[in-house]
């Protein structure tokens, strides 16, 4: 069974998704501090984390960067819930790597439907096992590994996703809205720079061998071939 883990300090609301969570099928623990939510993921790493991002004790953010910095929990799927709904924290939220972001109020409905999208992403990245190589770097998506030159390279799930969507479409341009809905699931009703901040830090991940990802001045971006 499918396990979220709900980190939420307003204990009404913790317990009305949990309650909808359990209703939809879906197994869930929850906690109401970002020391407590970072204890349960390592004890027992969910499938996906609905994150508050302003929680008591630890900000939603540090949370965040301690779940994509841990090797057993940076492959989980977070979907940020918060008050927080200017344009320049949901930007934050996604590039830290959070799979989507949900502002408060919301309706259950609708959380219960990104929950699904998120997980639904997920499955297609475990598809048929593939080996994708272009220059120097080569992706394995059964061991979601990437290496350079032989040496692995630590990607964070949306930074895995965007290279794979790259080495998938090699030498086509790649609009940033077209990377925004198939990386990120999601429309582009943010600022587009979310896409290029996250192509900056792939390339300077990838060091030289990141080259052959080239910018198309005002279009987007695509993986040329050596």
């Amino acid at each position: 069974m499918t396990r979220i883990l709900i980190i939420e300090d307003e204990q009404d609301l913790a317990g009305l998704v949990e309650y909808n969570l359990r209703a939809a099928g879906f197994e869930t623990d929850t906690a109401n501090t970002g020391a407590g939510g970072l204890s349960r993921a390592r004890a027992q790493p969910p499938d996906l984390v609905l994150l508050d991002m302003m929680l008591p004790d630890i900000a939603g953010s540090e949370v965040l960067r301690m779940l994509k910095g841990d090797s057993e929990l940076r492959k989980t799927n977070v979907i940020i819930v918060s008050a927080k709904g200017q344009e320049t924290d949901r930007v934050q939220g996604l590039e830290l790597g959070a799979d989507d972001y949900v502002v408060k109020p919301f309706s259950v409905r609708e959380l219960l439907l990104r929950v699904k999208a998120v997980l639904r992403r997920g499955d297609a990245e475990e598809g048929p096992a593939a080996v994708l190589t272009s220059g120097d770097i080569v992706l394995d998506t059964a061991r979601h590994q990437v290496r350079v030159k032989g040496e692995e390279v630590v990607l964070t799930a949306l930074e895995f996703r965007l290279l794979r969507t790259l080495l998938e479409r090699s030498d086509r341009v790649q609009t940033r809205e077209v990377l925004l809905s198939d990386v990120w699931g999601i429309q582009a009703e943010i600022h587009t720079r979310t896409v290029d901040t996250h192509i900056k830090r792939l390339r300077e991940k990838l060091g030289p061998a990141g080259d052959i990802i080239e910018t198309v001045r005002g279009v987007g971006y695509k993986l040329s071939p050596q």
